[in-house]
């Protein structure tokens, strides 16, 4: 395998378009020929000196020192895909990715606001197009392999990136030239708010709420504070938005207290005018009940009484979808639950080695963000068994490790871990534009805390004696039933309902419930 390259590095990512597709109609015969699609990808990388960085289901990520080196890789590997017989009905159509920047290692992984950009680049082609960046373009204009050519797509918004990237179409004489629009932002109508920060992990999550979004019409993606509910939600509507004819629309309710502001709130967010003597959830009803279309109604735990609104929303536009991000459960009619975890993170007292440790979705965030504070930063031999035991102390939890990482600018991982085993003091500071709840992991955890009614918080106080969790037989010992007026099963069904207490899974067959530690 070749070296990976660092400093300046044109990274490549590749994504057979329709896969699921392709399986679904070759069944068995599908292994054969995603075998076969790795192997001309390989043959080409190997050919212009490329790296490969790794495979993730029917995708390719590598690594070249030269920008020419990974065009003419892209192009080999494109005339290859497109000169192969594949069989009926299986033919294979990839679409690929380039764009230059800092090749910044973490283990044996690239981290970095460019990678992310690269994989956006790619995710914006269709199948068979290979699409640069303008970084790229300025590298290879005047080194193009023979018979290719670049093609000005224009500026376009990608997921995550916050200024709009100017992209270009490498034209291969032989192969299709017509492509649709870039699959980016701009296509469908949309008011998703720009990213300052990259998208770090949770493939696995996005797939499955992609499957819940495609058989429910109402979905409530619920968790703690801090584990990532808004930027999953808002990651989902970009990489669906697509699919939908009049778009996808984002409805932020944090600055309410009234839940007669709803309806309102969701109108101004699609663009929709009051009419004079018409209430609004009518105006609503009938602007929307054509429309194809996903709401995504973020931060709707404290005005859970405004839920009949959502209802009569799906009721009268067939075709609306609404995910709504909330730290209770809703019950509200048709309404399926998604309870979003935190990062899985690493086993501190099995630490393999470097690679393995990088491929933690919980390190790699606590390493991005450390990297926008800090550009030197990197896991090394050194601080590994710090970063891994600081991911596995904050329970994987998005907004505390984002937090702990903003402390390398004046800690090492090995003065900040006993620090954190001391107290959260150490956890605030979150950015000034984010509501003051989200600044600190106490407030998280706080603004949780006070949406439960007071026998709810009576039970929450006398459950933090267990440390490691408890069993429900634990809880009805502690509970007291007379004294709180609440019977345990009850309370700590509500607990788990507003995403206080988790379950976890068992051992033995018997459930057992925790905190977050």
């Amino acid at each position: 395998m070749a070296e990976l390259p660092t400093g300046t590095v044109t990274f490549l990512f590749t994504d057979i378009e329709g896969s699921t597709k392709l399986l679904r109609d070759l069944g068995e015969g599908y292994a054969s020929v995603w075998k076969q699609h790795q192997l001309i990808i390989r043959e080409a990388l190997a050919a212009a000196g490329g790296a490969e960085v790794g495979t993730e289901g029917d995708s390719f990520f590598a690594a070249f020192s030269s920008a020419p080196g990974a065009v003419r890789a892209a192009v080999a590997a494109q005339r290859g895909l497109a000169a192969h017989a594949w069989p009926a009905g299986g033919v294979v159509r990839v679409r690929m990715g380039l764009h230059t920047g800092d090749g910044v290692l973490s283990g044996s992984d690239y981290v970095g606001m460019d990678v992310h950009r690269a994989a956006r680049i790619a995710s914006a082609a269709h199948g068979g197009q290979l699409i640069v960046s303008e970084a790229t373009r300025a590298l290879i204009e005047h080194s193009l392999p023979a018979g290719a050519q670049l093609r000005d797509l224009g500026k376009h918004r990608l997921k995550d990136i916050l200024q709009p990237e100017h992209l270009y179409d490498l034209v291969i004489d032989g192969l299709p030239a017509e492509f649709p629009a870039p699959r980016t932002l701009d296509t469908r109508p949309n008011n998703l708010p720009l990213q300052l920060t990259s998208f770090v992990g949770r493939e696995d999550q996005i797939g499955e709420i992609h499957r819940l979004l495609a058989q429910a019409r109402l979905l409530t993606l619920t968790g703690a504070g801090g584990t990532g509910k808004t930027r999953l939600a808002l990651q989902v509507a970009a990489e669906t938005v697509r699919d939908y004819t009049d778009g996808a629309f984002f409805v932020d309710l944090s600055p309410l207290t009234d839940p007669g502001l709803v309806p309102a709130a969701i109108a101004r967010a699609l663009g929709v005018a009051e009419v004079a003597g018409v209430p609004i959830i009518e105006t609503l009803k009938t602007h929307l009940q054509h429309k194809e279309l996903l709401l995504v109604i973020d931060n709707f735990e404290q005005l859970a009484a405004a839920g009949g609104v959502v209802e009569e929303l799906v009721s009268a536009a067939p075709k609306l979808k609404v995910l709504i991000t909330s730290r209770v459960v809703l019950s509200l009619r048709g309404e399926h639950e998604y309870v979003v975890p935190p990062l899985k993170p690493p086993d501190p007292t099995s630490i393999a080695d470097l690679e393995t440790l990088s491929r933690s979705e919980a390190v790699r965030l606590f390493t991005e963000r450390a990297l926008a504070v800090q550009p030197r930063f990197r896991v090394t031999r050194e601080n590994a068994q710090a970063v891994a035991e600081i991911t596995a102390r904050l329970d994987g939890l998005p907004l505390a490790i984002e937090l702990a990482a903003t402390r390398v600018k004046v800690l090492t991982p090995q003065q900040m871990l006993p620090r954190l085993q001391r107290s959260l003091s150490l956890l605030v500071s979150g950015g000034r534009t984010l509501p003051e709840r989200q600044r600190t992991l106490r407030g998280a955890i706080a603004w949780s805390y006070d949406l439960l009614e007071e026998p709810e918080q009576s039970l929450f106080r006398r459950l933090s004696v267990f440390s490691g969790g408890w069993t429900l037989e634990a809880a009805e010992a502690v509970a007291e039933p007379e004294r709180l007026e609440l019977e345990a099963v009850e309370g700590l069904s509500a607990l788990v309902d507003k995403s206080l207490v988790r379950p976890i899974d068992p051992a033995d067959g018997f459930p057992r419930f925790a905190m977050l530690e």
